[in-house]
């Protein structure tokens, strides 16, 4: 063989490898009953801020811990720890995804939240909505 199909051969079987390795890496959406149930895989866990229940952040004692509760779309609510400092306007938030895995069946621990605002534009919409009415 020439040393071009050596190394086209090569390249494929790399591509092949990573391309199965970021695919076995994706993580799934799912409720906190099935977040614990397999606590060794990531999950994104979709659901509402309990806003009756306290945020705990506290930036002298550590920075990087945020904790709240949280209630996911079949009602169950859970403690979650977001291993990172507070988002901007996070009480404002509609929905919340939570990325991470519950270790134990009390709290999820979280690497990363994703935040849905309420739209600017909601607003707007509906005015103009009534007005397109007259």
């Amino acid at each position: 063989m020439k040393k071009i199909h050596v190394v086209g051969i090569i390249i494929i079987a790399v591509a092949f490898g990573v391309i199965l390795t970021s695919l076995s890496n994706n993580s799934t959406y799912a409720s906190f009953k099935e977040a614990t149930e397999h606590p060794d895989n990531v999950y994104h866990v979709v659901g509402k801020l309990d806003k009756n229940k306290p945020f705990l952040y506290d930036p002298h004692l550590n920075a990087n811990v945020f904790t709240f509760y949280m209630i996911d779309k079949d009602g169950a609510e859970r403690k979650v720890m977001l291993q990172k400092p507070k988002p901007d306007d996070f009480e404002k938030s509609d929905q919340i995804v939570v990325i991470g895995n519950s270790q134990n069946g009390d709290e999820f621990e979280a690497k990363d939240v994703l935040m849905k605002c309420p739209s600017k534009y909601k607003a707007n919409s509906t005015s103009l909505q009534s007005q397109g009415s007259m």
